[in-house]
């Protein structure tokens, strides 16, 4: 029976998985244990989450407001893709979190084509484009915590949320902590993890060995050799320059949403903190190098109202792609452990959300029902991690950008899954019969977000003019909820001005 769980590295994904799995089973004979070097710095991605994290944050059982507060976080409602379709200064679209009005009540693109095709698909559809353009708040001063008006996730500072997670951890769930570095792994006759060795605290026993090292992957990777499934061949993008950007004041706006936008040879994210903008360049090594890379970085910021002078970038360095297993035998790798790809549409943090919840969901009673687990844990996460790769190279291949390699590689490589769907969408929209699993990665609102917002356009083969009344309803809603929001939603800097200052109402 699973009794004794050691994680292996903290940040993010080490400490939301500690937490998830401690809050879920307080009370029980269970004992966590989570060794963090002090001599490795997390890696500190992953500032923008999905809406998934409120849930997660309120099933560990933190404040929201203390999170605001120590996190130096913000608001989240979706991203703008900029210059991604023809690479001119007016090209963009959103991809926001709230679904469409009349979401699979009716065929909104087939009736946004006919009614309304000079509208950018998520603007008809959806008011929250509209919040993002204006700067307004997802929800009002008196929302209680983790409730919304507008769907939201968040944009935090990496490092200050493990910090935030451990103390809470520690504190309120009953975490056992080592500071220490892991230097040998004792195994048993069968091949499980037996211990772990560590520096100064001798041997730590365990039934369940959680790897969260990064991208090291300590124990999956090194101790054992779980092949590496590169994906470079389809996405390209294999390094990123980042840096901390200050305001020019402190009452300057803070942005609702993340914000991408698209380069020579890669992308450039923009995500608005409470105390200031962090933004990188992520590209393709193989077709632009760093010089150039930074300074094309350097002319968004200084054209983004950012200085004309920045601190050097810090640079990352990443093999895209995931491990061929995720669980063998006692260990289970969570986070950078078990893979990278660039973070377009931030799937690091939800898919570690995904996968400590499933590991504590599943938490198996025996060892012989833990190998029926990992094989479910298998399964579901290669099956999350191709989805979320064909989601991503599903941006690249719509693109009509031809300015560059870059752009004209990109359109090749196409995985056949996405190839396939594409040939279908050419005459109908993107429906749950396309994804139809409980728990997707993206839903098929998303890829219709994206799919229009690129500028495709299906002929559809059997139109049905009798929905054009109700879609035409829908429309009307959503610019009904548009005007109505606008007026009775603050801006992003006053509400979380508000909140910490006096906090959110306790749901």
């Amino acid at each position: 029976m699973v009794r004794r769980i050691v994680i292996v590295g903290g940040g993010s994904a080490g400490w939301l998985t500690a937490g998830l799995i401690a809050a879920d089973h307080q009370g029980s004979s269970l004992h966590i244990t989570l060794i963090e070097s002090p001599d490795i710095a997390p890696i500190g991605v992953g500032e923008g989450t999905w809406p998934s994290m409120r849930d997660t944050l309120r099933r560990i059982g933190v404040s929201e407001s203390d999170f605001f507060r120590e996190c130096d976080a913000s608001f989240k409602q979706g991203s703008r893709f900029n210059r991604w379709v023809t690479g001119a200064d007016n090209d963009y679209y959103f991809h926001p979190f709230v679904l469409p009005q009349g979401y699979d009540e009716v065929n909104l693109p087939e009736q946004w084509q006919a009614q309304h095709p000079g509208i950018p698909f998520a603007d008809l559809v959806s008011y929250q484009p509209h919040l993002c353009v204006n700067g307004r708040a997802p929800k009002q001063v008196v929302t209680p915590e983790f409730s919304s008006v507008a769907n939201y996730g968040y944009h935090l500072d990496a490092g200050k949320f493990g910090v935030f997670l451990r103390k809470h951890c520690l504190e309120k769930l009953g975490v056992h902590y080592v500071p220490d570095n892991v230097v040998g792994i004792a195994s048993h006759d069968n091949g499980d993890i037996a211990a772990l060795h560590t520096q100064t605290h001798g041997a730590l026993e365990g039934d369940l060995f959680i790897d969260c090292t990064g991208m090291q992957s300590l124990l999956l990777g090194k101790h054992y050799a779980v092949p590496f499934l590169s994906q470079k061949h389809v996405l390209y993008n294999d390094t990123a320059l980042a840096v901390q950007v200050p305001y020019p004041d402190d009452n300057y706006p803070i942005a609702s949403q993340t914000s991408s936008t698209a380069q020579s040879a890669g992308w450039i994210w923009d995500i608005g903190l409470p105390t200031r903008r962090g933004v990188g360049h992520v590209y393709s090594s193989a077709h632009i190098g760093d010089d150039q890379a930074g300074a094309e970085l350097r002319r968004y910021i200084a054209g983004t109202g950012g200085p004309s002078d920045i601190p050097p970038p810090r640079k990352l360095s990443f093999n895209p792609g995931y491990r061929e297993r995720f669980w063998h035998r006692n260990c289970v790798a969570i986070g950078l452990s078990a893979g990278f790809i660039e973070p377009l549409e931030a799937s690091a943090l939800a898919l570690a959300e995904m996968s400590a919840t499933m590991v504590s969901d599943e938490l198996p009673a025996t060892r012989a029902a833990m190998d029926i687990v990992a094989n479910r844990f298998n399964e579901a996460f290669t099956y999350r991690w191709q989805r979320v790769i064909d989601f991503l190279k599903l941006h690249y291949v719509l693109s009509r950008r031809r300015d560059s390699d870059y752009w004209r590689d990109n359109t090749a490589a196409v995985p056949d899954r996405l190839n396939d769907l594409l040939t279908l969408w050419r005459h109908r929209a993107p429906s749950r019969n396309d994804f139809n699993r409980i728990e997707e990665v993206f839903p098929w609102a998303s890829y219709q977000y994206v799919l229009y917002g690129m500028g495709f356009r299906s002929e559809f083969m059997n139109p049905q003019p009798r929905q054009a009344a109700l879609a035409d309803g829908y429309f009307r809603e959503a610019a009904e909820l548009t005007h109505k929001m606008l007026g009775g939603l603050p801006d992003n800097r006053t509400l979380i001005n508000h909140i910490k200052r006096h906090g959110l109402q306790k749901i």
